[in-house]
């Protein structure tokens, strides 16, 4: 070996020529190097991946690598080793690689000193915000179910960090959305999001609806945790980072990931070393409450090398910020708060060099003593009625009789286990969750704006101020099991080949009794279950059953152009029972409803990418997406008036909706990784929507298909380092998402436009622009004191909750339909739009050792946030919107050993 200048040290390929060495880089090794100092770790890598490496001998010396064991190419090998150190590798003229200190401001001085005297700073798999600053090249995803450089997917995707998220003041997965460019929400409070991507969205799942399916996946590591409307809301902390795939991922991940994949990467157990981080927040919400959030993360090793635990543990205060009055005139504060807490179990086996197996625990449980509703039109209390006392509501306001509330428990199982036979690693994941939750709400409007209506039920317009609570009950129970083969990719050959199965039992329950009812009326409403004053009684049995084959291959054709190609065979099988009795239906007796349905089909990709240059690629591709159909649910016969009754009947089943995207793209970077720059142009074609449509006067919903629709547009993202103190990272997107197909009422009495699904209207959940911006200037205070400070802003565009909610006439509530009196006005106004609006985050710490202190505030400037619209009976009986927390202040203490 040879000494350049006394200071680097080259590590020569042996007799191979510089222009090869480029692609080689990219050859997968098995490799294994413990953690160690980097002059002998270093020196080891080059040789067995026969790399020629440079690096400054005097420097690097003593400073602590990380351990790799596996099959690894070389660029991803040396990115894995260095990670959270002071050194970073970047690529010269003709492949030549040069590792370098990083000179970072709150790393620089004091940890160049302490290298220096021989005391090196040690790597950390999850280090504190201040230690962690991640080029983009150095991300790792999996998003093709193997390890690879997020440069390296030849499709649109984001990943956000662990300390991404941090800095961004993200606290759920709707606080993400809004600075990932594509990625939009619909949040009706904790445990109750749903995830929308590239404006593919039929609008708002309600609670009511159990049947219907995701057009999301949501994925946490391997296993699949999907549930239209009810996204788990997981604590994002100690998580390594969220995946955002960005269109069709049907050919990996199958049902449900119709127009992209969501994914929660956690961290899993380190086997060489013991770490504890803990991190505390105070937070003070206005006009709202003080909570605390308490986090913590344990990893031990407990066979050095073969056996570790990993215990994350947290308990989270929900601030409340929206008030209710009773019909007693008393106000409750705050009372959508609640608390979330939670915690995850990870146990590494490694029982031999070839063998790892992780099982897991993973519990949640959210508990809130209501929703974050502002009413601004409630039958129940208004400043219009004559029947009642009037009654004003102000902003951040809602009407309820009681207090109602969500219980939401998630516990999943799962275990992961990895088989090494050196030409190809055989994967196992096996899952199985348990899920139960409980939603109480005041369905009072709903019974009053039935009851009340001339001659219902022979009542005339009966007026009740009994109670109403409306019981909503849900039991998953889901069992999943994949197993793929993934090849080594010694060649110009890569593949992955799987067979994917999973069971769910769902169980939903719907109760709802008005005591005294039955006294009050006269009427008997007890059928086949025997319970008094019941106007509502459903009970849904449902059993999915889904197989599938997947495969997907990427052939190298020439050192610049890659091929690949994947198809997946699915089949789905649905069967539900269902019983009802009550009211406002027709009972089934015991027997119930039997249902059922059965879908299969291929769904394939193709992807084209073109390697330009070692900083800029260019990739096409065509993909397909679905999402599975399923069973509508019957009408409310003793509501409807017959002319709803002949609309909205005989729609028993809804199709599989498919999803056909066209996209370019490109991924570029310069000035070694301190710009990136990457785009991408969609056009998507959707068959079949599940348009959900308001059964009018039935109170039902019905899943009515469109038989065209389409989103295209483009999103883009640039990351900047102008400076080794300067973080700059902007994102937007532009989308034009429309419905293409119109469909009419069947009846000739009265012929128009079904709810709003006329073609060139938006699909709801779309906002046309979306866009976010992050700052962050890191600083030298002393040689042990480090500070930073970050900047968030975000805008996003208009949109709609429903589709039906851009019909011209929905604004308009006719208060004469129910018994108002004499109303004082007859038609009450609103917006059905959803604003469009801006929020800044900011955040401004100082870290000294091992302990970061920081104060941020969200919602820098306390704006009002409506993110959805909240109807009930299509408006007749309550109009309110969701709101955002306001602005939120608060102080965070980290501490990591």
């Amino acid at each position: 070996m040879l000494i350049f200048a006394l200071t680097l040290l080259p590590v020569w390929l042996p007799a191979t020529a510089l222009d090869a060495a480029v692609s080689e880089q990219n050859i997968a090794h098995r490799l294994k190097i413990p953690a160690g100092p980097a002059e002998t770790t270093l020196v080891k890598l080059a040789e067995l991946t026969g790399t020629q490496l440079i690096f400054p001998y005097d420097l690097v010396k003593g400073i602590k690598t990380n351990a790799i064991d596996g099959r690894y190419s070389f660029s991803q090998a040396i990115k894995l080793m260095l990670s959270g150190t002071v050194l970073s590798a970047s690529r010269g003229p003709r492949g030549l690689i040069t590792v370098s200190l990083d000179t970072i401001p709150s790393q620089a001085g004091a940890l160049a000193e302490m290298t220096m005297k021989g005391n090196p700073p040690q790597a950390s798999q999850t280090p504190l915000l201040s230690e962690e600053r991640t080029y983009l090249e150095e991300i790792t995803v999996t998003a093709r179910k193997r390890l690879e450089s997020i440069r390296d997917v030849p499709f649109s995707i984001a990943a956000k960090t662990s300390s991404a998220i941090f800095l961004s003041g993200s606290q759920d997965l709707t606080d993400l959305a809004r600075g990932v460019s594509g990625l939009s929400f619909i949040d009706l409070g904790p445990g109750q999001s749903q995830i929308a991507i590239r404006g593919i969205s039929a609008g708002q799942v309600v609670r009511d609806q159990p049947g219907v399916k995701e057009q999301v996946g949501i994925y946490l590591d391997e296993s699949v945790i999907s549930m239209a409307l009810f996204t788990p809301d997981l604590d994002l902390f100690d998580f390594n980072r969220i995946e955002v795939l960005r269109g069709p991922q049907g050919t990996l991940y199958g049902s449900g990931s119709l127009s992209g994949t969501l994914r929660y990467i956690s961290n899993m157990p380190d086997l060489t070393k013991t770490q504890l981080i803990t991190e505390l927040s105070a937070e003070y919400t206005q006009r709202g409450d003080g909570t605390h959030r308490l986090k913590a993360m344990l990893n031990l090793p407990v066979m050095d090398d073969k056996m570790a635990v990993r215990l994350v543990g947290y308990h989270n205060g929900l601030a409340g910020y929206v008030d209710a009055r009773l019909p007693d005139g008393r106000t409750l504060k705050n009372i959508n708060q609640g608390q979330k807490s939670g915690g995850r179990l990870a146990l590494s086996i490694k029982p031999t060099e070839n063998i790892m197996i992780t099982p897991r625990l993973v519990m949640q449980k959210i508990e809130t003593d209501g929703f974050p509703r502002a009413d601004i039109y409630n039958v129940l209390a208004n400043p219009f009625t004559q029947t009642r006392p009037p009654i004003t509501l102000n902003d951040h306001t809602q009407f309820i009789q009681f207090r109602e509330s969500l219980d939401d428990t998630f516990l999943m199982t799962d275990m992961l286990t990895t088989l090494d036979m050196q030409a190809v690693t055989l994967t196992a994941v096996t899952t199985y969750i348990n899920r139960d939750i409980t939603v109480i709400r005041d369905s009072g409007q709903l019974t009053h704006s039935i009851l009340a209506q001339p001659d219902a039920f022979g009542l005339s317009g009966v007026i009740l101020d009994q109670k109403a609570p409306l019981v909503d009950k849900t039991a998953l129970k889901q069992t999943s099991q994949e197993l793929r083969l993934n090849s080594a990719a010694d060649g110009p050959l890569s593949y992955v080949l799987g067979a994917f199965y999973s069971k769910t039992d769902r169980e939903y329950g719907q109760t709802l009794q008005v005591d005294g009812f039955e006294d009050l009326t006269g009427l008997s409403t007890a059928g086949y279950t025997g319970l008094r004053d019941l106007m509502y009684y459903a009970r849904y049995d449902f059993d999915f059953s889904q197989w599938a084959i997947f495969g997907e291959a990427t052939y190298a054709l020439t050192p610049k152009v890659n091929l690949s190609g994947g198809l997946r065979w699915f089949h789905f099988r649905e069967s539900r029972h269902l019983r009802l009795d009550g009211l406002f239906t027709v009972s089934t007796g015991p027997a119930g409803l039997p249902a059922k349905t059965v879908s299969h089909g291929f769904t394939p990709r193709f992807i084209v990418e073109y390697k330009a240059s070692e900083n800029l690629s260019l990739n096409a591709q065509i993909a397909k997406g679905f999402r599975l159909g399923g069973i509508n649910d019957p009408l409310n016969r003793p509501l409807c008036t017959d002319e709803d009754f002949n609309t909205f009947t005989n729609h028993d089943l809804f199709q599989n909706e498919e999803l056909w995207n066209y996209e370019i793209g490109l991924k570029s970077s310069f000035k070694q990784g301190k710009i990136v720059f990457d785009a991408a142009l969609f056009y998507g074609e959707v068959k079949n929507l599940q348009a959900t449509i308001d059964a009018g006067s039935c109170s039902s919903r019905v899943i009515f298909n469109v038989p065209r629709a389409r989103s295209m547009g483009m999103e883009a993202e640039i990351t900047l380092r102008p400076h080794p103190d300067w973080d700059l990272n902007l994102s937007a997107s532009l989308q034009d998402a429309t419905i293409r197909s119109t469909l009419t009422t069947p009846t000739a009495a009265a012929q128009g436009i079904l709810n709003g699904v006329e073609a060139r209207n938006r699909l709801p959940t779309s906002p046309r622009v979306q866009a976010s911006a992050q700052i962050t200037h890191y600083w030298t205070l002393k040689p042990t004191w480090n500070g930073f400070l970050a900047l968030n802003i975000s805008y996003v565009g208009a949109s709609y909750t429903q589709i039906r909610d851009q019909v011209p006439t929905f604004g308009a509530i006719d208060l004469t339909r129910v018994n108002l009196g004499a109303p004082s006005i007859e038609q009450f106004t609103f917006d059905p739009q959803l604003p469009g609006y801006s929020l800044s985050n900011i955040r401004v710490g100082v870290r000294h050792n091992n302990f970061e202190l920081s104060f941020y505030v969200n919602n820098l400037w306390n704006k009002t946030v409506r993110t959805s619209l909240d109807r009930e009976r299509g408006g007749i009986a309550r109009i309110g919107y969701t709101l955002s927390p306001p602005r939120r202040i608060g102080l965070t203490l980290r501490s990591h050993f």
